[in-house]
């Protein structure tokens, strides 16, 4: 005889009945305990039911509930384990930590990975690219056509839109920096705008902390319009600073600039890809050709490397510039020379017996590639 059945012998009717359920509540709890430790196993370290990616947007209040629902009813957990996780992650303090957006769930995701995907706010991101030498117009081409973006600023005019991000009374070209930008879906084009705005503020603040001492730019402004000019006159790196301190030189000797991406600005869409000795006298506050000094404001958007260049011009003697077969630019130190570059360049004659004296010039004539 064993010392169980002897035991419950000796207890009275009540006592056996309290001992028994006792017992069994027990086996109960172990049985239930057992159950979702396997339910726990099976489905939520399991990959959700997904045959490709899913991409869901939780609202700005949305729960851990909602979503649940929501796999629920797309089949993708079932009832009980969906009720477990959503349990355990608050058990966890985990539930109220979820961020909104938008979500690329791929295959393989399990229940806990999506809980740390949320929590993470690992959110699908979106890129808009302004490259450098854009207007202003043509960024906000660029902003009103992106399909992600929430939009606020169609149909205003330039005033409105600078008011719009909070600087009422400021021109818009120049202000803002061209680089590709990330946002989640929901973003609106009054932040991007302020985004960019203030990443050129940042730009702009640090390269002039950087500037040489005896340029003659007074304020950050002016050389961000020197920046922007410099940015349309050429697209090889190399030639910024060179360029640059051409037209530093012609400030300090109050030489009138005299560049041509001032009066493609000046004519706007009266640009038809030529340059005409007319459009050299156009009425315009950026014909750098008629007028002093800077244009009032800058003609594009320069980046970082045009507004170093502008406040970190190369030293030298050129004072003059034109644009070769090859993409580059010729540098002249006087008139004579500089038009014996204009003459082989862009009136396509042969060199006279005065540009002989250049050697440069007549080097480029073995080094220069043909044009393609």
């Amino acid at each position: 005889m064993t010392l169980v059945p002897l035991f419950l012998k000796q207890l009275s009717p009540s006592k056996k009945r309290i001992l028994l359920s006792l017992m069994l509540g027990i086996m109960l709890g172990i049985t239930i305990a057992g159950t979702l430790y396997w339910t726990y196993q099976e489905y939520l370290l399991k990959p959700l039911s997904l045959s490709r990616e899913w991409r869901y947007t939780l609202a700005p209040k949305a729960t851990l509930s909602d979503l649940s629902q929501e796999l629920i009813a797309q089949g993708l957990l079932p009832l009980l384990p969906a009720l477990m996780w959503v349990a355990l992650a608050r058990f966890e303090n985990k539930a109220h930590r979820i961020k909104a957006g938008e979500y690329a769930i791929s295959v393989g995701t399990t229940p806990q990975k999506l809980l740390d995907l949320l929590i993470q706010g690992k959110t699908i991101h979106y890129i808009l690219t302004i490259p450098e030498g854009w207007t202003f117009r043509q960024m906000m081409e660029a902003i009103h056509a992106h399909p992600i973006l929430s939009h606020t600023l169609a149909g205003l005019d330039d005033a409105a839109i600078m008011k719009k991000i909070g600087h009422l009374g400021q021109h818009p070209e120049g202000r803002f920096y061209p680089d590709t930008y990330h946002f989640p879906k929901g973003r609106s084009d009054v932040e991007l705008l302020q985004r960019a705005y203030r990443m050129m503020e940042k730009q702009l603040a640090t390269a002039w902390k950087q500037r040489h001492r005896d340029l003659p730019l007074k304020t950050p402004d002016e050389a961000l319009i020197l920046a922007s000019i410099i940015e349309k006159e050429t697209g090889a790196p190399e030639e910024r600073a060179r360029i640059a301190g051409v037209f530093v030189r012609r400030l300090q000797k109050g030489m009138l600039l005299q560049t041509d991406p001032t009066i493609i600005y000046a004519l706007g869409n009266q640009f038809d890809g030529n340059i005409r000795k007319r459009d050299l006298k156009v009425n315009s506050l950026y014909n750098t050709y008629v007028n002093p000094g800077l244009p009032p404001t800058p003609i594009a958007l320069p980046g970082y490397a045009a507004l170093q260049s502008a406040l970190q011009p190369e030293s030298g003697n050129a004072l003059y510039f034109v644009a070769t077969e090859n993409g580059r630019h010729y540098f002249s130190a006087t008139y004579e020379e500089h038009n014996c570059a204009v003459n082989k360049y862009q009136r396509k004659r042969p060199l006279t017996k005065n540009c002989q004296r250049y050697p440069q010039l007549l080097e480029t004539d073995k080094s220069q590639p043909p044009p393609s």
